[in-house]
């Protein structure tokens, strides 16, 4: 019975976690988010606006400025020695003056050493722009 209750429990959570992403707008360009070295990118900000959903940018054609949230890890370590990750965040932002409608781009955020970087590219795999400002917390 117990085995029950917790298995109706982690649907019902899982019910509530697991909005479907809406279908793109033909209208307008979709940004999907893609990170290979970190832990988490979120969509954070569109043109210094707060996004509701930081899973990806729906924006309309022309210029925007994209903010993400970027986490990652750096190990820090003293006379060669490695000591457990610390966790870094840093806020990237990306402009590109030439969404098309219909289009999908993706913006890769990624980071070496203690530095965080992010890419913009159309859907032929071209980089269209890259971060212009980075702030990062320790």
């Amino acid at each position: 019975m117990r085995t029950l209750l917790w298995l109706l429990a982690a649907c019902l959570l899982s019910a509530c976690t697991s909005t479907p992403i809406p279908p793109a707008d033909p209208a307008m360009a979709w940004v999907d988010l893609e990170t290979q070295t970190g832990k988490l990118v979120m969509a954070e900000r569109l043109d210094n606006k707060r996004q509701a959903d930081g899973r990806y940018f729906q924006v309309t054609p022309g210029s925007h400025e994209l903010m993400v949230r970027f986490d990652f890890e750096v190990f820090v370590g003293g006379m060669g020695m490695f000591s457990d990750p610390q966790e870094r965040l840093c806020y990237v932002t990306v402009d590109y003056d030439n969404f098309q409608p219909g289009q999908r781009y993706r913006l890769q955020a990624r980071s070496l050493g203690f530095n965080a970087y992010a890419r913009l590219y159309d859907a032929t795999g071209k980089v269209v722009a890259e971060e212009r400002l980075v702030n990062c917390l320790p």
